[in-house]
């Protein structure tokens, strides 16, 4: 794999100034990737660090719950860069209650951006895809698209439907240059997971450090997290000839979560 094995190509990462999304977006970068960057607030600084890997960057801010949103980013990312060779979705958000009192807005909410928008990115990117014979369908699921966790039913719906809709991705692209495949991470140190980490740590009167022991023992073997920049380097090898042939992997980098 030669050091800027993109060059000349456009990735399209949503939800992705910040966290997963960033880390992501800045391997591929590394790599000679162009970006289209996404997701809400200043996005100053991400597309700064994107652009200091020496590749052309844009911000569109799509709400990802919006199809028309979601189009008009598709096409601004097309007539810019002519096409979007990688998608990574990525967006997601998360709700925690019981399903008895889930609220039904957060419940819609949860699979319209999690689920719905990987519908439309990647039918809105599949036939320029398909015209060049190549392209690489990233899907961010997680664990929780494997197995299941209390209080979680929206996310835990939302990624199983997105390692589903990733498979049948993968088979209607088979006999095509173009695959699809899902990430599927455990307890990733994001600035998300460091907030609930805080939190735990004052309610529990416990150090940062034991708190977030506690955290990753609840489910994680290794009681270490993912980063970005490993999720960053999995996605380069799906986009490497070595993963011309991995197609409807849910490929999951957990420290051993559903090993259990």
């Amino acid at each position: 794999m030669s050091d800027r094995f993109l060059h000349g190509k456009t990735a399209l990462v949503t939800g992705s100034t910040s966290g997963i999304g960033l880390g992501i977006a800045l391997k591929l970068a590394q790599r000679g990737a162009n970006l289209v960057l996404n997701g809400f607030g200043d996005a100053s600084e991400p597309m700064a660090q994107v652009k200091a890997h020496g590749v052309e960057v844009v911000h569109h801010a799509a709400d990802m719950t919006q199809p028309a949103q979601i189009e008009d980013m598709m096409a601004s990312a097309a007539q810019r860069f002519g096409r979007v060779d990688i998608l990574v979705n990525n967006a997601g958000i998360q709700h925690v209650s019981p399903i008895e009192t889930f609220p039904t807005e957060r419940w819609d909410a949860v699979i319209a951006i999690n689920l719905t928008s990987a519908f439309h990115t990647t039918r809105l990117a599949l036939p320029a895809m398909r015209a060049a014979n190549w392209g690489r369908i990233i899907n961010v699921a997680s664990a929780h698209g494997l197995v299941a966790s209390v209080q979680k039913s929206a996310y835990v719906a939302s990624k199983h439907g997105i390692v589903g809709l990733t498979k049948v991705v993968a088979l209607e692209t088979a006999t095509s240059g173009v695959t699809c495949n899902a990430i599927c991470p455990g307890w990733v140190l994001t600035p998300l997971v460091q907030k609930q980490i805080d939190a735990k740590a004052a309610a529990l009167g416990v150090s940062t450090e034991e708190a977030s022991r506690q955290l990753l023992s609840e489910k994680e073997p290794s009681l270490s997290f993912t980063t970005p920049e490993e999720l960053g380097e999995l996605a380069l090898f799906f986009c490497s000839a070595a993963g011309n042939n991995v197609r409807g992997v849910a490929w999951n980098m957990d420290g051993g979560w559903v090993a259990q």
